[in-house]
């Protein structure tokens, strides 16, 4: 069983008058991906910021691997990798100077650079660029310069927050085969508001709508999480679609080919087996027929729903 690495304790953080965040609570587990889900503005960032020390909680606390980050910030920062939404990179500086210069602010010892440079290189495949300008890498290569000053360290836990924004489809393919070779080794929080991201790259998800958590478990209890609310139905001999509209467990109709429709539902209590039966009953033919799972982008609504309502 997977210890934890970090613990976030009843985090609560206001700018102002306003509250960014209330109420979080997480484990961060030794080893793999978890996803930190949110629409924009729904606190994903500031979570993020209090987790690697960038700005101190109103309330709660913040472990990393038993440590008070705000009580011992330097010991707790040396076992974290941060990539911010804009990585911090300074584009007249070469791959080389560029995590040389990082490795000097994660005091790492001056005889171990060399050695902490190239294993940061080779796990990010940027081992040919060493001597080019940041400046003259394309927005993939300079992602995974960014993701190697946040391992160069070697730390426990490596936060990750938006790593693919900006990135083009083939981009965002080899960022996220890099990222799940980083959480083989070592605990990684993805944060992100793209639903595709999450069920890409993560074994995990916390969901956080208006600074609150309203989903807390694996990937697939999110994808479980809403009961199915529309079905596939394929007959030889199909009825007008007016026909089907008039069920009274039936919501909606659409007819994706002939002979075959998607029935949305409002009951979901047998609603295939009293199919089954009236097409029996009717002589329609019934070639195929089987419930359809929510989308992640169904879960993410009703979730965001419910927050509102809580509020």
């Amino acid at each position: 069983m997977s210890r934890n690495i970090a613990s976030i304790k009843n985090l609560s953080h206001r700018y102002s008058r306003d509250w960014a965040i209330r109420d979080i609570n997480f484990e961060v587990t030794e080893k793999g991906i978890l996803g930190l889900l949110g629409s924009n503005g729904a606190g994903k960032s500031t979570t993020m910021n209090i987790l690697c020390g960038v700005i101190n909680q109103t309330v709660g606390a913040v472990l990393v691997d038993g440590i008070n980050i705000r009580q011992h910030p330097v010991q707790a920062k040396r076992l974290i990798g941060f990539l911010p939404q804009k990585a911090p990179l300074h584009f007249e500086l070469t791959v080389d100077e560029y995590l040389t210069h990082c490795a000097y602010l994660r005091d790492i010892p001056k005889s171990q650079i060399p050695e902490a440079l190239e294993i940061a290189k080779n796990k990010c495949g940027i081992s040919h660029f060493s001597d080019r300008l940041l400046s003259n890498l394309s927005g993939g290569y300079q992602q995974r310069v960014g993701i190697a000053q946040a391992i160069i360290h070697n730390p426990k836990l490596v936060v990750l927050d938006e790593p693919t924004n900006g990135l083009d489809p083939n981009q965002i393919l080899e960022v996220r085969k890099l990222i799940k070779e980083i959480g083989e080794e070592r605990s990684v929080i993805l944060s992100t508001h793209i639903l595709s991201e999450v069920q890409a790259t993560c074994d995990r998800i916390i969901m956080i709508e208006h600074g609150r958590v309203v989903f807390s478990d694996s990937m697939q209890a999110f994808n479980n999480y809403i009961e199915p609310n529309s079905l596939i139905i394929a007959l030889k001999t199909p009825p007008d679609i007016d026909r089907l509209s008039e069920l009274a467990y039936i919501s909606q109709v659409e007819e994706l080919e002939t002979g075959r429709f998607r029935l949305f539902f409002t009951d979901s209590s047998e609603v295939t087996e009293k199919l089954i039966a009236l097409s029996s009953q009717q002589s329609w033919g019934l070639l195929e027929i089987y419930l359809e799972k929510s989308s992640l982008d169904g879960v993410f609504a009703q979730l965001s729903a419910s927050s509102k309502e809580r509020d």
